[in-house]
């Protein structure tokens, strides 16, 4: 029973609720009075929610300003659909800045805040029937009326190209403001593009019409703002080719280059490869004339003749390249754009065993590939490898202006020759892999032409250590180039051998000579007493590689000649005096010339490693693998002290294995002291417990070792072996091993370049290239073993890298480009840079652009006085070929440029009562009120007029 009672009831209720949607108000008879009723409740609860609470609701942002919102409400009226939208700032203090540069077209044309726009829900978006947007804007006043809001609300008119509104606001109970705004897309009248004609229009808004305004006196407030573009530079072809006359009166070169065209970025380190865009396609000045009175049409006259110089305000920004706003590889030619071809160069180059494939016509998966990979004229081959192993090319300087963290990428130096391969291959026929093919085979020809002609490696050293931190091709190619000097060397020996042989049997007597004088000298000697030679005189002594040069009959000489008792001890090999003395003879210890260690690569290191783990025990195969060289080294000392002992080597090898006595009085080591004084002989000291112990192998290979110099000796590594290893390894390295390292090298190098580009103190670039640095390296880290798989996914990682890498090129072409511009007023370009860079911070580092692609760059900086010369002075003359260039003729010239456009605010102002319906109010308590404001925005074929009129109603 209970359930049926509420259920009952429910019923009831239901009942009551239909009966209550059903009930008609008639004090809202009409269809336009319920309009009015759904605007009304809109705006009261806009009102109610106040800007912080519609933030919250989902209100939109609008436009470049960071405070500027809006939200919307769908109306139906009839069988027609509305939008009204409500624009507010979140910052409601304070007046309406003129020529704020993010302020709504809204705000500036009617000086308002915040505002209402009702508009049919239709493709134009505005009304074109007179009578319905009348009463449109009539049913937006009543219902603003009715929430007592001040709002004021407009109604697009017309064509939208017109830009035309009307509008109405409701001022209190005093008056009423009225907005109408028209734009002529015709022939202005001359009239009306000069400040007195513009002036007079104004005051016959509120003056009869049948008065002088010349004869009479109205105080009107008066601002402008003019607008003026630099020529584009990228179309001024006579200004670039009269700067090229310049040049070539000045001293010039002019038969260095056969275009006349001077590009922007000859003088950027990537203009070697290709030539950028200009991202700066020019620049656009404002110049601001702040608020003031005039009170004739003569006043008008003076400012328009006025220079532009005299604005109180300007403001600069630029005019930059679409393609800075979105991706543009393959649109668009740089070092991203090929290194993306690259890295699809090194996903095909796992289709064949050898590079030779790529172009041998029996290759049956060529097919398709020859259809789309194109292979460069023999003209442009032969102009590459001239540039690659041109004779004049010095060796350069590998750590000039390297990055810091370049070393992080396994690569090659930038101006290496492996280097300069890579990048030749980025844009010889388009980088595929076909002719990526053919450069490296004919590279790999003129690489071994120069080991069988003993001719220099260009671009890379003949000395030093291999640089394990670099790719294997660059380890390999410095270490041929070490063998073809080493290999010219022996050529060289072997010339001068026999050029000399005829001449052996005066040598031999000479040297007979020189033995029994000194022999004569040796009983002198064991009576002499004195200082041994001067440490300063080893520079002096230096072995020439010939016997006759290693004697000297100078006084200083006689002491150490008396070595020269037999041809067993001839000083031979010797480097020069050391401050140490030999153990047993008193005599000086002379440093020998050595044999260099054996170079090795990082393959002949990992092979050294699987041998020392092959053979178990790691440390008696390492010392094996090092005796030839400890006995070269103790050789060559044995040839240069006679008298020597094992003890004496160890003192000059290895030090720590000589343990020095200390005097307990002086606490000064024996061998810190004056050891070369007879009564400090002899020095005190004793080897070391390893060097000490019984059979020790480095005393064993002392007792084996001839007395040998370095010269006389079995060279401790074969030039022509090692160089045939070289080659054959170029000639057989499978082709995703050489892409590989071409793509490491190939970002390196190009990063390499880019870092050498002058822009300036840019902190955000600066940071942005190490960012780059440390993004490659991580990412190109699997390449650096070489031994990637056919569906690796490392291909997809590169092509990000390839975007990433594309955002740090364009940023830095814009910094180089503005300091460039900028380089007599470096903080606009900081600030320029900086706002375009927080404007560009969300596209970096995706593949696509994010957020609002639609979105120009349109941040304005503030030019200071000191600054005003620099931008002047951009703005160059227009020559007689530019004066189509001209817009208006309304003055206010620029170096001869005229304002491509001419924005102007009239106001009148007057003193209003309290309440029109209240009793008078005194003077002194009148508020002044903006009675008359016009604004004007101008060119010579488009004039917009937006005029808003206070009327007591």
């Amino acid at each position: 029973m209970a359930s049926s009672s509420k259920r009952q009831l429910n019923v009831e209720d239901e009942d009551q609720e239909e009966e209550f949607e059903r009930f008609d108000d008639f004090t809202l008879a009409s269809s336009w009075e319920r309009f009015i009723s759904e605007i009304e409740a809109v705006c009261r609860q806009w009102l109610a929610d106040g800007p912080k609470n519609l933030l919250e609701k989902g209100a939109a942002h609008f436009g470049s300003s960071k405070n500027f919102y809006k939200v919307k409400s769908e109306l139906k009226y009839v069988m027609k659909s509305y939008c009204m939208e409500y624009y507010f700032e979140t910052n409601q203090d304070g007046q309406v800045v003129d020529w704020n540069c993010t302020l709504h077209d809204l705000q500036l044309s009617f000086g308002v805040k915040e505002f209402l726009v009702i508009a049919p829900s239709s493709a134009s978006g505005v009304v074109l029937d007179a009578p319905e947007a009348s009463k449109l804007l009539s049913a937006v006043a009543i219902a603003l009326s009715n929430c007592s809001s001040l709002w004021p609300a407009f109604v697009p008119v017309h064509d939208p190209s017109r830009k035309a509104y009307i509008g109405i606001q409701n001022m209190g109970t005093v008056s009423t403001r009225r907005f109408e705004a028209d734009r002529i897309g015709s022939q202005v009248p001359l009239k009306l593009m000069h400040l007195e004609g513009l002036y007079e229009l104004f005051v016959s808004k509120f003056a009869f019409s049948t008065l002088d305004f010349s004869m009479y006196v109205f105080k009107v407030h008066f601002s402008m703002k003019l607008s003026y573009r630099t020529i584009p530079y990228d179309d001024d072809d006579d200004e670039i080719h009269g700067s090229d006359i310049d040049i070539t009166e000045s001293g010039g070169n002019p038969g260095g280059d056969t275009h006349n065209k001077i590009q922007w970025d000859d003088d950027c380190p990537w203009s070697e490869w290709y030539s950028a865009e200009d991202p700066v396609k020019g620049f656009e000045l404002i110049a601001i004339w702040s608020e003031k009175t005039v009170e004739s049409s003569v006043d008008m006259a003076e400012l328009e003749n006025a220079s532009p110089h005299e604005a109180e305000k300007w403001f600069i920004y630029p005019n930059l390249s679409p393609h800075l706003n979105y991706d543009s590889i393959g649109n668009t030619i740089g070092f991203a754009s090929q290194l993306h071809l690259l890295v699809n160069a090194l996903d095909k180059s796992f289709e064949a065993q050898f590079m030779e494939d790529f172009v041998s016509v029996e290759n049956s998966g060529s097919d398709n590939l020859k259809s789309s990979a194109v292979i460069p004229p023999p003209t442009v081959l032969d102009r590459v490898l001239k540039d690659l192993f041109h004779e004049g090319v010095q060796l350069p300087d590998f750590t000039k202006g390297e990055h810091k963290n370049s070393r992080a990428i396994k690569g090659a130096p930038r101006e290496s020759l492996f280097a300069q391969f890579c990048l030749h291959s980025l844009w010889f026929g388009n980088c595929n892999i076909r002719a990526i093919a053919v450069l490296w085979i004919e590279f790999v020809r003129e690489v071994r032409w120069c080991w069988e002609e003993s001719q220099p490696l260009p671009r890379m050293p003949t000395n030093g250590v291999i640089d394990l931190s670099t790719c294997l091709v660059n380890q390999k190619l410095h270490m041929l180039a070490i063998c073809i000097e080493k290999k010219r060397q022996l050529n060289q020996e072997h010339q001068d051998g026999v050029e000399n042989k005829e001449h052996g049997s005066a040598d031999a007597e000479e040297v007979s000579q020189v033995v029994r004088d000194s022999s004569h000298l040796r009983v002198f000697s064991d009576s002499f007493v004195g200082e041994p030679d001067s440490p300063s005189m080893s520079a002096g002594t230096l072995d020439s590689g010939t016997t006759s040069s290693r004697f000297s009959f100078g006084p200083r000489n006689v002491v150490t000649s008396a070595d020269l008792r037999s041809s067993n001890h001839i000083r031979r090999g010797s480097a020069g005096v050391v401050d140490m003395v030999l153990l047993k003879s008193h005599q000086n210890m002379h440093a020998p010339f050595t044999q260099d260690a054996p170079l090795m690569t990082e393959d002949m290191h990992e092979e050294r490693l699987h041998a020392i783990e092959a053979f178990g025990d790691s440390y008696n195969f390492s010392a094996q693998l090092e005796r030839d060289i400890l006995s070269s080294d103790m050789s060559a000392f044995k040839a240069a002290n006679p008298d020597a002992v094992f003890e004496d080597f160890i003192r000059w090898h290895s030090p720590r294995d000589w343990e020095n006595d200390i005097i307990e009085e002086s606490g000064v080591s024996r061998n810190d002291s004056m050891v070369g004084l007879k009564n400090d002989w002899p020095p005190r000291g004793q080897l070391s417990e390893r060097m000490s112990e019984h059979g020790n192998s480095w005393r064993k290979i002392w007792n084996e070792a001839p007395a040998l110099p370095a010269s006389e000796q079995k060279p401790l590594s074969d030039p022509s072996r090692e160089g045939e290893k070289i080659l054959h390894y170029f000639e057989t390295l499978r082709p995703h091993q050489l892409l590989e390292q071409m793509v490491c090298t190939a970002f390196r190098a190009s990063a390499d370049t880019l870092n050498q580009t002058t822009f300036g103190d840019l902190k955000q670039m600066t940071t942005k290239i190490g960012q780059l640095y440390l993004t490659m390296a991580s990412i190109l880290k699997p390449l650096q073993a070489n031994n990637l798989s056919v569906n690796s996914e490392i291909t997809e990682d590169l092509k990000r890298l390839c975007v990433v890498f594309e955002h740090v090129e364009k940023l830095l072409t814009l910094a180089a480009s503005l300091h460039r511009k900028f380089f007599q007023a470096p903080r606009l370009s900081e600030a320029i840079f900086s706002d375009y860079y927080n404007f560009y911070l969300p596209r970096m580092g995706t593949s696509s652009v994010g957020g609002d692609v639609e979105m120009e760059f349109d941040k304005k900086q503030q030019v200071r006085i000191h600054e005003r010369e620099v931008i002047a002075n951009m703005f160059t003359p227009p020559t007689a070929n530019q004066s189509w260039r001209k817009v208006l003729s309304m003055g206010n010239l620029l170096n001869g440029h005229e304002p491509i456009l001419r924005e102007i605010i009239f106001s009148k102002r007057d003193r209003m009562s309290g309440s029109y319906y209240a009793a008078r109010t005194p003077r002194d308590y009148r508020k002044e009120m903006e009675t008359y404001r016009m604004y004007i925005c101008g060119t010579s074929n488009d004039l917009r007029v937006a005029l808003s009129v206070a009327s007591c109603d």
